[in-house]
């Protein structure tokens, strides 16, 4: 069997008409703490690129308003965008997977599959294109390890409880990249965030251990765009 963690948080758009498809495969990726966002056709999958960015696109070729071919089009020739794609079909013959990679493709799964071999291509696509995943992570003097889930920071054991850890996790494998709240409320409690600012309480936790104690911070709050853990040059 392939192991499933450690896993990096990986930002995955999909795109598909089928509700019931999507929520699928939403669930069964955020159980590894991969962001997720959904589209239900092309045009709203390209609105989503030209503001937001992604690792992988999951995305079905027959689909209302875009398909999926007109999509990878647009994709590589208007946005100029390399980010990699697996296309899901019910077509298997070679004429129609060939034409897939032609339109842009990097990868084609047909119908109907595995939830972990569609999360396996995932991983290949990401680590294809960002390098292999790093069991330990670090910043300035800030140490996490995902197999042992220990943080050091200058050498002293931080304890952290799992959601301040999967935050930091995060946090540390994007970095110096911000993530914005909504990226965190997905890591956390998916598509049902709670009502109160939970997450204001969960930082100001995360902030408290990894940073209070010592003399330089590494995790900042940027007004309106989210939260950055780096080191900075003093002012």
């Amino acid at each position: 069997m392939l192991a499933q963690h450690p896993s990096e948080s990986i930002r995955v758009l999909i795109v598909e008409d089928n509700t019931d498809i999507s929520e699928n495969i939403g669930d069964y990726l955020s159980q590894f703490d991969h962001i997720v966002d959904f589209a239900d056709n092309g045009i709203t999958a390209i609105g989503l690129l030209q503001e937001e960015s992604f690792d992988v696109i999951v995305v079905d070729v027959m689909m209302p308003k875009m398909d999926g071919l007109t999509f990878c089009t647009t994709l590589r020739h208007e946005l100029r965008l390399g980010t990699p794609v697996i296309m899901l079909t019910a077509r298997d013959t070679l004429e129609d997977k060939l034409k897939g990679f032609h339109h842009g493709a990097d990868d084609y799964l047909v119908k109907p599959f595995q939830l972990p071999e569609l999360h396996v291509r995932i991983q290949a696509l990401y680590q294809r294109r960002f390098g292999k995943i790093q069991p330990q992570l670090q910043v300035a003097d800030l140490v996490l390890d995902r197999a042992s889930k220990q943080v050091f920071r200058q050498g002293h054991p931080l304890h952290l409880n799992p959601i301040s850890f999967k935050i930091l996790a995060h946090l540390m494998s994007i970095s110096p990249a911000t993530a914005s709240r909504r990226d965190l409320e997905i890591l956390i409690w998916g598509d049902e965030p709670p009502d109160s600012d939970v997450l204001r309480t969960h930082l100001y936790k995360l902030r408290t251990v990894v940073d209070k104690p010592f003399d330089s911070q590494l995790l900042h709050t940027l007004p309106r765009v989210g939260y950055q853990l780096i080191e900075k040059p003093p002012a």
